[in-house]
């Protein structure tokens, strides 16, 4: 009987492998090997595809009558840095003694791109059995199990076109879009800016990313900012006063008026100081709606890799980049489930065995009591039946959860990891614990045909609540950290909605008064004040909100119909999101501020998008890259064939180049939109 051999996606995993088999491994250059097992690894890709020049070495100067260029059959290379390692992996391919090989690199989209490219270069033995392993953990049970029921690789050939189609596409794009834009426009956009030089860098994903960033910019800079003008009242029940804000109602003297804002305010300060100086003549006025009602706010989804990254730059501070080299850390080190996962919830076969991630947990002191009180009530059994387990949400990875081993890992850890690790085991343990309670009291007082709205809300059973008081400072707050990225703005003085009461927090006084309040109370009126506002600005993206705009890409489309049809497709993948916004940075098309990680365009950024805009526009178009996602997630799926897919891309392509080719890159209207750019960085 052979050796088996298996190739994991670097080193550090290797060693992982070698453990849970309980192999005596002995170290060779390149690999390990035992009696039964060999194993070796890639160190990242091995493998890229040719520039055009290895196709024909005409090809490597750029020019209009070369494109577009799409090769009928693609070439690829062994990248030179690590053709020692690919010459090991070939050599241990070909040899007589192994007769299965096992795949095992990174469980995803791209970890299968990584090996199928290896194996397509190395060439392999037919006769060889070929199985892929696909964990969720780096656990040593979690590794035996992933070998013990690894499925023949063929059942992943589909996932494999998906991989290769998402390579070619921006393959093709970069290449033919980037060379023809810079063909016909970098000399005008050097010029502009002062340049030597000017590659005009675009692609499929970064470049609508871009346009994202440059929209919300000018979105900003055209916001009008309108004032209105709120009356706020005090009143006084039993020595006690509380506040109301004014609303527009059937009986107001104001109904319909011309100068009201919205329902809630009015649009001049003349009228809202008529109406304040006349019901500050009032002294009587009376409780005509009182409403009690117990709110339950529901512990969050689990964390995927977008919702992570966005809690951790609003909580912490850190770039996507940095927080998914975290995740990737904690998930090496076994301390967290698979990180590159796009579900916020479990499967059921993992559920069913929870009571493993929670018994390791109860070594964490901080975690303990909560643990425990986990276990002792069999919380736990309940989680099959709840919204945190859905089969069906799950492709690739249910979400990023502790394991509840490698704790022995955890005293290495960096400050920042610690405080991830921290915020992964939390939202996990909330999952067993109930809503939060919270008593809500609504009421309208009358004064003068007048009413004013009042709201109180009070925390009565702070369930889940308890287990995300975070031991650093600054998520200690009470804040939750939520996704901001449809721009909806959360200011204290931004205006609320037309229906959404004022809610305030009460203190023990008014918390009693409140209780006993009823309706047809007369109240004492104290003062009424005017309060001054103003509309504000969609937020900037930080680098969280981005990330999760990127996965959330049908929120930015208008249009009902297209973004039900690109449902559960984002613009990139959770693997690829962060080194998109690096490299739109590295570019110098945004810029990052490392202290706030709020994300801005650069001049040159915004030039790039006016070529984009008047020569390629669909590449700014979230819908469209959206839906290339969805393609190639049907080709994953087997709903689309590879050979549709790549019909559509390279007549995409071809259309778009000879378009581009046919433009007039010095007319006026282009450089008017530059000189009006130019005009915002003076």
């Amino acid at each position: 009987m052979g050796k088996k051999l298996i190739i994991t996606e670097k080193p550090s995993v290797a060693r992982q492998f070698a453990a849970a088999l309980g192999e005596n491994m002995k170290n060779k250059d390149g690999y390990m090997e035992s009696d039964g097992y060999v194993i070796t690894w890639c160190v990242g890709h091995l493998v890229t595809m040719c520039y055009p020049d290895a196709y024909d070495p005409a090809l490597k100067k750029w020019s209009l009558d070369t494109i577009p260029f799409i090769p009928s059959e693609y070439k690829y290379q062994i990248i030179d840095n690590v053709r020692k390692q690919f010459e090991v992996i070939k050599k241990l391919f070909h040899r007589d003694d192994i007769d299965v090989i096992y795949n095992a690199g990174d469980s995803g989209r791209e970890g299968e791109y990584i090996q199928r490219l290896v194996r397509q270069e190395a060439g392999y033995n037919p006769k060889i059995v070929w199985k892929r392993v696909w964990i969720d953990s780096q656990t040593e049970d979690e590794i035996r199990r992933g070998i013990n029921e690894a499925k023949d690789m063929s059942e992943y050939d589909n996932l494999s076109d998906a991989a290769y189609l998402r390579a070619k596409e921006d393959y093709l794009m970069g290449i033919n879009f980037s060379r023809a834009l810079t063909l016909k426009y970098s000399y005008s956009v050097k010029n502009f800016l002062g340049t030597d030089k000017c590659v005009i860098s675009v692609g499929r994903v970064m470049t609508c990313v871009q346009g994202m960033v440059v929209k919300r910019e000018r979105e900003i800079r055209d916001f009008v900012k309108t004032p209105f003008y709120k009356l706020i009242a005090t009143f006084s029940a039993e020595g006690t006063e509380y506040t109301g804000e004014w609303r527009i109602s059937e009986g107001s003297a104001y109904n319909a008026h011309p100068k009201l804002y919205k329902t809630v305010g009015f649009a001049d300060r003349e009228t809202a100081e008529l109406l304040c100086a006349k019901l500050n003549e009032c002294k009587d006025a009376k409780i005509v709606e009182i409403e009690r009602k117990k709110n339950v706010k529901k512990p969050p989804l689990l964390y995927n890799l977008a919702e992570l990254q966005n809690d951790c730059s609003k909580l912490f501070k850190i770039s996507p980049d940095e927080t998914l080299k975290i995740a990737q850390e904690l998930y090496e080190k076994k301390l967290t489930t698979y990180p590159r996962t796009d579900a916020r919830v479990l499967s059921s076969a993992v559920a069913g065995e929870i009571i493993k991630n929670l018994n390791g947990l109860k070594n964490i002191g901080s975690m303990k009591a909560y643990v425990e009180h986990i276990i002792s009530t069999k919380e736990y059994e309940k989680l099959k039946k709840s919204r945190f387990v859905d089969d069906k949400q799950i492709t690739d990875h249910y979400a990023i959860i502790p394991t509840g081993e490698g704790l022995n890992a955890y005293g290495s850890l960096s400050d920042n990891a610690k405080k991830v690790y921290e915020i992964i085991v939390r939202r996990f343990l909330a999952i067993f614990y109930p809503g939060a309670t919270y008593q809500k009291v609504t009421l309208k007082t009358e004064l003068n045909g007048e009413i004013f709205a009042s709201g109180y809300k009070t925390l009565i059973d702070e369930g889940y609540l308890a287990v995300m008081k975070y031991s650093f400072a600054d998520a200690s707050k009470g804040k939750n950290a939520s996704a901001d990225a449809s721009g909806k703005n959360e200011d204290s003085d931004s205006l609320p909605a037309d229906k959404e009461e004022p809610e305030q927090e009460a203190d023990e006084a008014l918390k009693e008064l409140l209780t006993r309040l009823k309706k047809n109370t007369e109240v004492a009126h104290i003062k009424t004040e005017l309060k001054e506002g103003e509309t504000t600005p969609p937020k900037r993206y930080n680098s969280g909100s981005i990330i999760l705009a990127m996965e959330n890409a049908g929120q930015l489309i208008e249009d009902e119909e297209l973004r039900e049809q690109i449902k559960g497709s984002g613009i990139g993948t959770s693997a690829t999101r962060a080194e998109i916004l690096k490299k739109l940075v590295n570019n110098g098309y945004l810029a990052l501020n490392k202290k706030t990680q709020i994300i801005t365009p650069t001049l040159m950024g915004e030039i790039i998008y006016e070529v984009v805009d008047g020569s390629i526009k669909a590449l700014l178009d979230p819908k469209l890259t959206a839906s290339w996602e969805k393609g190639l997630t049907g080709v994953a799926g087997g709903t689309v064939s590879r050979e549709e897919y790549i019909v559509k891309l390279n007549d995409f392509v071809t259309r778009r180049t000879d378009y581009v080719k046919k433009l007039n890159p010095g007319n006026s209207a282009m450089m008017q939109s530059f000189d009006r750019v130019r005009g915002y960085y003076k």
